[in-house]
């Protein structure tokens, strides 16, 4: 039996391999390239220059701003979900949008906040000033927000229903109003979902690159920009690369930070 669960564990292996022990490796390799395939160091040198640093903390700073709103909108929507009738239909609705391309979800958002858009109709409605929304950093973080959050309420949501139902009455039997029941029960047992939320929802808000060039008109430049510049318009892939070295270690760092303890989980 345990020879038979080893053939089985070969195409994982191979998966691993391939795409993403070979992909990591390769990213590794060239950022040691410069444009005439020279060994060299200055990707690295340039990388901590001021400009990109700047760029790198401005990403940071979006990401977390964009992880912030989630969390804050998403935990009490998770909190309603769990002590809701017909729960499994409501979260239908939240995932249904995550099954709608998101280009197209984009190019939708354009048209809402566009000065001719549904925002700006709306507004003049109400005989209110139009206002230019479209190409904002207002802009990108709406719509950031929007396409993340189901994101952050799905591991919230599953982590809150999986607290037995039963710790919940003995809280209340013991005394404890609502708030001291939220407080030291259900956040508690919430937090590794939350942990998991922020994973899922601060790691690709750092390389957004297709909503900063189409929502916030470039206004925004983060590391996911910077790849994608060095990669399409300047083939500089010693420089795209290092940059993206830089991310992948910030993205590790923030697993580590945030990782999910399953085992201190269950001993609570």
């Amino acid at each position: 039996m345990s020879r038979a669960k080893n053939y089985f564990l070969i195409p994982y292996l191979l998966w691993i391999v391939l795409f993403i022990i070979m992909p990591v490796v390769m990213i590794c390799y060239t950022s040691f390239k410069d444009m005439d395939n020279h060994f060299t160091l200055e990707n690295y040198r340039n990388f901590l220059s001021p400009v990109y640093l700047d760029m790198t903390l401005s990403s940071f700073f979006y990401a977390l701003i964009i992880t912030v709103i989630c969390l804050i909108i998403a935990y009490p929507v998770a909190l309603a979900l769990r002590n809701t009738k017909n729960k499994q239909f409501w979260l239908l609705l939240i995932i249904l949008p995550t099954w709608i391309n998101l280009l197209l979800k984009t190019y939708a958002f354009i048209g809402i906040l566009s000065k001719e858009g549904t925002v700006n109709d709306v507004m003049r409605a109400l005989h209110l000033p139009a206002s230019q929304l479209l190409f904002t950093d207002a802009a990108f973080i709406i719509v950031s927000v929007y396409i993340y959050i189901p994101f952050m309420i799905l591991p919230i949501f599953n982590s809150m229903d999986e607290i037995p139902e039963n710790l919940l009455q003995a809280s209340r039997d013991l005394g404890a109003d609502q708030w001291t029941t939220f407080r030291k029960v259900i956040m508690p047992l919430s937090w590794e979902g939350v942990k998991t939320g922020i994973q899922v929802t601060f790691i690709p808000a750092l390389s957004l690159f297709m909503i900063t060039r189409l929502i916030a008109g470039n206004k925004v430049v983060n590391l996911g920009t910077a790849i994608e510049e060095q990669f399409l318009v300047t083939q500089n892939y010693g420089m795209g690369s290092t940059i993206a070295v830089f991310l992948i270690l910030a993205m590790a760092l923030v697993m580590v930070i945030t990782k999910t303890n399953k085992e201190s989980r269950d001993n609570r």
